[in-house]
């Protein structure tokens, strides 16, 4: 598999930014500018500082 990194521009002006894999985006029919919403698991985020 191949993965992919996208970012989601959230109504906030923030930014989300995961790894999927390719199959994922083309399954899902992404493109710059499509809208979509995100499902985040509890389990599986990573908090990180600068």
């Amino acid at each position: 598999m191949i993965l992919v990194e996208i970012t989601i521009e959230l109504d906030g002006g923030g930014e989300l930014v995961s790894v999927i894999t390719k199959g994922a985006v083309e399954n899902l029919g992404l493109a710059v500018g499509k809208k979509v919403y995100a499902v985040v698991k509890s389990t599986e985020v990573m908090v990180a500082t600068d």
